[in-house]
């Protein structure tokens, strides 16, 4: 079983008064989905998010992450930690979907984040490399994408509505404060100190 800081189901559920319907907010490393007609959202920088949903019925959900600085990988490793990390991330949440009723061959993916937003990591775009590994993850896994906004500079808020696949992205131009930027860089952090252990396998 993976580590208990990564990849934790949200619990932070709410009313939403704007668009009058239940939500889920998921911070950094949290993953939620549901069968509900209900709305998850969450704030991205340098992480990405990939909502996926099964067009039929309606069963959807969304992971909030960012791939590790696996610092100087050795090239004979052929799955890096850093690359465990998103596998992972992408697989607790699409494992919850299916054992929730739904099917494979119906999951379609809409992905966000992958900003430059993260000053601090100047030697690699982090962001831009969170982007082409959901990319990469959702092709080799055969699941259609059918939307994405990724990469740029600023921090977008994503809204997601499980049941009718809608998403609306508003972009950040400015931060008031510094909370994105922490939060991640606190997610960071906690990911260079907590190894991945054990596998997840897809069904």
């Amino acid at each position: 079983m993976a580590n208990s800081n990564i990849e934790q189901f949200a619990t932070n559920i709410y009313y939403d008064r704007t668009f009058d319907c239940d939500a889920a907010k998921i911070l950094p490393g949290e993953y939620y989905f549901t069968p509900k007609d209900m709305m998850i959202v969450t704030v991205l920088g340098s992480c990405v998010a990939a909502c996926i949903r099964d067009r039929v019925s309606g069963i959807g959900g969304m992971n909030h992450f960012m791939l590790p600085d696996g610092g100087s990988e050795s090239e004979s490793s052929p799955v890096s930690l850093s690359m465990r990390y998103g596998t992972y991330a992408m697989e607790v949440l699409i494992n919850d979907l299916l054992k929730s009723g739904a099917k494979r061959e119906n999951l379609e993916a809409k992905v966000f984040g992958g900003g430059n937003v993260l000053r601090g990591f100047v030697a690699i775009n982090v962001g831009e490399r969170n982007a082409n590994f959901v990319r990469e993850f959702l092709k080799a896994e055969g699941i259609r994408v059918v939307a994405e906004d990724l990469n740029d500079v600023h921090p977008r808020k994503v809204y997601f509505f499980p049941r009718t696949g809608k998403v609306l992205v508003k972009k950040l131009k400015q931060l008031n404060n510094n909370t994105l930027v922490n939060r991640e860089q606190d997610y960071a952090n906690r990911l260079q100190t907590k190894p991945v252990t054990g596998d997840v396998e897809l069904f």
